[in-house]
């Protein structure tokens, strides 16, 4: 995923990205675990995609607010 098409999506998109990033995630290590992970890799990538969203996440909030007190 990449920072661009994360930035195109709304607060709303972010959050249901995000909930099925971690469902991704927890299915990933549990495949980790198992030793049925093909490809360990997509555990780092997956949880470079949810600091990406919450990153955005964070700054909407932030734009946001700063709009709201002025």
């Amino acid at each position: 995923m990449k920072a661009s098409e994360v930035r195109s999506m709304s607060a709303d998109q972010l959050n249901e990205k995000l909930a099925g990033l971690k469902k991704d995630l927890f299915f990933l290590r549990m495949q980790h675990a198992t030793n049925q992970l093909d490809n360990p890799l997509k555990i780092q990538e997956t949880k470079r995609d949810i600091a990406r969203v919450k990153t955005m996440l964070r700054e909407k909030e932030l734009h946001s607010g700063a709009s709201d007190k002025q």
